[in-house]
């Protein structure tokens, strides 16, 4: 089997993300604080673990939801730190956000106030199978009809990081507002999107 395809995106001051080469655009993120680095989501490949090293001293691996398996396990283990599931509470510099909680569904979104950045897994993504027309950021497919407005409609992040697709690093806020109120009416856009993606993916 080939070697998964990384390249590395997402650079700003707190950090960095690799994303996957493939129709689903996984991303992964390694955030920066005070010199430790935290590692969210992540999918392994050439040159992340060096990446990781390179900027700081690793402080654990965070996986935002249940099924978001990736390769945390495997990362934390080599790194020497610890897998946190969906943690609760706080978590180093970081907020936990419950942004969806069921049976078959439990996510987290991270919120680093002190840089005022939001971290997703699934519930907001930049993947084109997300997105309807223009939409920079757009709600999961599956939660278009209840976006987490309740719970992220409040923050006002200057950069927001994805688990599908890479992030927005400018104008985040706005990004958010509109993905949030949206979400509804840009349903039929969105699954004219997806089907595009997909039949691209399957010329490609």
């Amino acid at each position: 089997m080939a070697a998964l395809k990384l390249r590395f995106c997402d650079e700003f001051d707190g950090g960095l993300g690799w994303i996957a080469d493939e129709f689903m655009e996984r991303c992964s993120h390694a955030l920066v604080e005070d010199g430790r680095v935290w590692v969210i989501d992540a999918v392994d490949g050439d040159g992340v673990e060096e990446r990781i090293r390179a900027a700081g001293t690793p402080a654990g691996v965070v996986q935002l939801l249940d099924r978001h398996n990736r390769d945390c396990a495997a990362l934390s283990a080599r790194l020497g730190v610890r897998h946190h599931v969906v943690p609760n509470g706080s978590l180093g510099p970081f907020a936990c956000i419950a942004v969806k909680k069921s049976h078959s569904w439990n996510e987290i979104a991270l919120w680093w106030p002190d840089r005022r950045v939001l971290v997703c897994a699934d519930v907001l993504g930049t993947a084109p199978y997300f997105c309807a027309g223009d939409e920079r950021l757009a709600v999961h497919p599956l939660l278009r009809l209840r976006p987490p407005r309740r719970q992220l409609g409040a923050l006002q992040p200057h950069v927001i990081l994805c688990g599908h697709g890479e992030g927005v690093l400018d104008g985040a806020g706005v990004a958010l507002r509109e993905a949030l109120s949206t979400s509804r009416r840009r349903i039929p856009g969105q699954a004219a999107s997806a089907f595009r993606a997909w039949r691209a993916s399957r010329a490609g």
